[in-house]
């Protein structure tokens, strides 16, 4: 009688490694937990050094391999050295996901130079730096993979969040031209623009805007599917982008968002 040999399938990232930002809570964590569930290694990086480290610890639990690393995103040598410590501690890097983010909910006109200039670190200096240092990493290895969280509101105007739209569109407009100037290194490099999801900073938003929380979810879910996204959802894109399945795909913006941005013109 043949014996038959039951092989455990392996995961469309496995002997991947990845770097996720902002990786300690909402989109990032979701990300994180479904990369490793399909075999990568991953860097979980952040400020917020409890959850991070909780989180590293349910993936280890798990029998997956994760580190966490602390850094402000919008500092170069911290970005550095997240980079470094991936690499050192992890063997290599394979994929970016760049995803700390922030928002303020504000006019121009009630936005002070000090929030503008911190959102703007966060949301897109931070993609310049990590970028910086990881492709040429990558290009030693013979490529990779960037994928960059940018937003619905990268892509079209919102009601007091002029800073955060400005950010976003960089963040889609940046993706673009390092699409352009790496394709030749083989890195991808594109980005999601999710729509309002089920993460903290939704929840912030609505006390930024001193709207009860129940009215501004309410009012988030008017979109064809007729609610608000779940972070797991992000990182299916994500997941889809940063895998080989996307071979072929860079340079691009792939909205994840319900349908809201469908009737937009």
């Amino acid at each position: 009688m043949t014996k038959i040999v039951e092989r455990k399938s392996r995961g469309v990232l496995s002997g991947k490694v990845a770097i996720v930002t902002g990786g300690a809570s909402g989109i990032g964590r979701a990300t994180a937990l479904l990369f490793v569930r399909e075999d990568a290694a991953v860097a979980v990086v952040d400020l917020n050094e409890r959850e991070g480290q909780a989180l590293v610890q349910e993936i280890v639990n798990e029998g997956r391999k994760a580190i966490y690393v602390h850094a402000d995103v919008s500092k170069a040598a911290d970005c550095q050295n997240a980079v470094r410590q991936t690499v050192r501690q992890l063997g290599k890097l394979d994929i970016l996901f760049n995803n700390a983010g922030i928002i303020q909910r504000a006019s121009v006109v009630e936005l002070s130079e000090e929030n503008w200039d911190r959102v703007m670190a966060v949301n897109v200096k931070s993609v310049f730096l990590l970028s910086k240092y990881a492709i040429p990493i990558m290009t030693k290895a013979g490529g990779g993979a960037i994928i960059n969280t940018a937003s619905g509101w990268g892509l079209v105007g919102g009601h007091k969040a002029a800073v955060y739209c400005a950010s976003k569109g960089a963040v889609v407009l940046l993706t673009k031209a390092m699409a352009i100037d790496h394709g030749e290194q083989n890195i991808r490099i594109n980005c999601v623009c999710p729509g309002d999801t089920d993460t903290p900073m939704l929840h912030n938003e609505a006390k930024q805007l001193g709207t009860p929380e129940d009215k501004f979810l309410s009012e988030s879910a008017q979109r064809p599917l007729k609610r608000i996204g779940k972070p797991e959802e992000i990182a299916q894109a994500v997941l889809y982008l940063a895998s080989d399945a996307a071979s072929y795909v860079t340079g691009t913006a792939l909205v994840v968002d319900g349908g809201g941005l469908a009737g937009s013109g």
